[in-house]
């Protein structure tokens, strides 16, 4: 299938002033602790702005991190559409083989509306208790963990309520979530491939995992916005659409103020709309009473100054009506089309004999434990470019270095049969040392990684760090069914 592009149209045309989005531009890139990877805006149905900051691009998928939740939460809407699931059953009842084990009259009374809302009556995350109990089956080791309040009454955000919710929907239509949500909610929205890790083999994770392109994320977002209906078909439930973007259960204790104006079905009520989001600046942002929707990737712990951002800058740029042309539109999307991260400064050539640098492995150093998978680095001489080689046991990720620029190895990873998306920018900051950033294109996360020559050692830290990572090898969109990522439940 091949995605149709969403109608495009120019900002002041659906009544948004360009400053306002160049005004969020200036903001994002001004924090030293964003760094920007995608935006796009949608107005009155049509993409008024959209820019990727290179070396990212729209076609490359991104993980979503808690953002799959939506995608679940939507699942769930359709299966509940079909006659598959029933909001007020019990979720033990959809396990029965469990039956005779689950004891406490809490869990046994938790219902599916319970934990679609975060609302289990635990009142703290549970993740680490239910893989204790069951490491295979986390649906049991989650049912083993006794609620603390009545289910319904308290509010905690809890990985396995969402996971136990994409298990009942996998159970019933016999399919994982991708499967399932494929002829029903991708194809129809025009969204192309689409990877979810599992755990287990077969089962995808539901409540993070997903990795999908910036315009997925705006494509559901704007499903939501048209109530379900999309090109004239209804796919969800009005009532679904009403309901999961509603207040189910109050979250004032949340630390900042756009994380405790209430939880619907896996989405965050707001101060401005609703929203699906997702670690480190994952956002599908809805705003019905400006008829928009703001989806964003990024790399950022600070997601609340995201979420500033736009309110500062973008919402008072969406009048009602539509706005004369102006200079400033075309200028916009003359940056729009430029925006790039900043490369590494540094050398394009080591001092002195370049060979000496060139096929020596070096071993990890004194901080090698920030990522024990890597085990060896390696700089390779080709022609007249530099080939980093990142070694992790039996496997490689390789990259040709840009220096003053970022190089990917696309080339040699389109298929995406195998290989790991990276990008790559470096060189020498100084007689004895190499100094290369490496980006893991399908995720939010970089490496920054320090090469010694002498000691023949190299150093390397995470700039974000991927949550519950086992392998630099798995930060790559998952291509077939069949494999696991276990090691994001560790």
């Amino acid at each position: 299938m091949i995605p149709t592009d969403l109608p495009r149209s120019s900002p002041e045309s659906q009544g948004v002033d360009p400053a306002g989005i160049s005004a969020l531009l200036d903001t994002l890139e001004a924090a030293p602790d964003i760094e920007p990877h995608s935006l796009v805006v949608v107005r009155h149905g049509q993409v008024v702005a959209e820019g990727w900051w290179s070396p990212y691009a729209s076609e490359l998928p991104h993980l979503l991190y808690s953002l799959s939740k939506s995608f679940a939460s939507t699942a769930l809407g359709l299966a509940l559409g079909e006659g598959l699931v029933d909001l007020d059953a019990t979720v033990l009842s959809y396990f029965p083989e469990l039956d005779a084990e689950i004891k406490d009259p809490r869990s046994r009374s938790m219902r599916v509306r319970h934990i679609a809302a975060m609302a289990s009556g635990h009142l703290t995350e549970t993740l680490d208790r239910a893989l204790a109990n069951d490491p295979v089956d986390l649906v049991r080791g989650f049912l083993l963990v006794p609620p603390d309040r009545e289910p319904g009454t308290v509010f905690a955000y809890n990985q396995p309520c969402t996971y136990t919710l994409a298990a009942i929907v996998q159970r019933l239509s016999g399919q994982t979530l991708v499967e399932y949500l494929r002829p029903r909610l991708l194809d129809p929205l025009g969204i192309g491939p689409v990877g979810w890790q599992q755990h287990p083999v077969g089962r995808d994770l539901g409540f993070t995992g997903l990795h999908a392109t910036t315009d997925a994320i705006a494509r559901l977002g704007l499903l939501y916005l048209q109530r379900g209906v999309w090109e004239g078909t209804r796919l969800l439930s009005e009532a679904w659409v009403a309901e999961a973007t509603s207040t189910q259960v109050a979250n004032p204790d949340e630390a900042n103020p756009d994380w405790r104006q209430g939880y619907g079905f896996q989405f965050w009520m707001a101060r401005h709309g609703y929203r699906g989001d997702g670690a480190y600046g994952q956002f599908c942002v809805v705003l019905p009473e400006q008829d928009a929707v703001v989806a964003i990737t990024a790399a950022t712990q600070n997601m609340q100054a995201v979420l500033d951002a736009v309110w500062e800058h973008l919402l008072p740029a969406m009048g009602t009506d539509a706005l004369e042309p102006w200079s400033a539109s075309a200028e916009l999307d003359e940056r729009l089309a430029g925006l790039a991260l900043a490369p590494l400064a540094a050398e394009p050539e080591p001092q002195g004999a370049p060979e000496t640098w060139s096929d020596v492995t070096w071993r990890p150093g004194s901080s090698g434990a920030v990522q024990p998978s890597l085990t060896g680095v390696r700089l390779v001489r080709d022609d007249d470019r530099w080939r980093l080689v990142l070694i992790e046991g039996d496997d490689e990720i390789r990259c040709v270095v840009g220096t003053g620029d970022w190089q990917t190895n696309l080339a040699e990873t389109a298929s995406g049969a195998t290989g790991v998306p990276v990008a790559v920018s470096g060189g020498w900051v100084g007689e004895d040392t190499f100094r290369g950033d490496v980006i893991f294109l399908e995720t939010p996360h970089r490496i920054e990684l320090t090469g010694s020559r002498s000691r023949s050692t190299f150093d390397v830290a995470w700039v974000t760090s991927a949550l519950r990572a086992g392998r630099l090898s798995d930060l790559r969109m998952p291509r077939s069914t069949g494999t696991t990522t276990s090691a994001l439940l560790r």
